[in-house]
């Protein structure tokens, strides 16, 4: 199949739509109610050319850390933990290239291990702001401490929203995107 200007536009549309829901998820106190990991998926499965496939998620971030920064009282931009962030969407890229069987028990694999991938990465950038010290130890503590379920009420609802919200993202993101290229095919027959 060749990629088509019209997909890439969608593409596009949803990268700008998470961007500004990343905004107003700032304002209505939902953390972590944001699919960066999905939208990571999406674009590395269906993008074909591997550059847009890191830029368009990478920049839709970059855009909602702007947003952040001037409509919100959410800092955009706070220091070498957010780039272990865009580390960290740019990994969940290189996982969605893998991600060529678009069914549902794909897409919803993928969305799990997608967003535990996020997970994992990004609570690195706690350990290297140096909250629980530069040590073997502190890094096991920073783990510990981000484990659903563990100890802490309000890192199971991060990891909880993230999967939720990944989960119901990638579903309407690759279930959109078939039902345009279905529209399309018709359209041309």
């Amino acid at each position: 199949m060749q990629f088509k200007s019209k997909q890439f536009v969608y593409i596009l549309l949803v990268v700008l739509a998470t961007a500004a829901w990343r905004v107003f998820n700032a304002q209505m106190a939902w953390y972590h109610v944001v699919p960066m990991a999905a939208l990571g998926l999406f674009t590395g499965s269906v993008m074909p050319n591997a550059r847009w496939a890191y830029f368009v998620p990478l920049a839709g971030m970059f855009l909602s850390d702007i947003g952040l920064s001037v409509f919100t009282q959410t800092p955009g931009f706070y220091g070498v933990s957010q780039l272990i962030n865009y580390a960290a969407l740019a990994a969940v890229v290189v996982l969605g290239r893998g991600l060529q069987q678009r069914n549902a028990v794909q897409i919803g694999a993928y969305s799990i291990s997608g967003t535990l991938l996020f997970f994992i990465i990004s609570n690195f950038s706690t350990f290297v702001s140096g909250y629980y010290g530069f040590s073997f130890a502190g890094l096991r503590e920073c783990y510990i401490m981000a484990i659903p379920f563990y100890k802490s009420e309000m890192a199971t609802s991060f990891f909880v929203n993230s999967l939720q919200a990944d989960l119901l993202f990638s579903f309407m993101a690759f279930g959109l995107y078939q039902l345009l290229i279905k529209t399309r095919q018709l359209a041309t027959h």
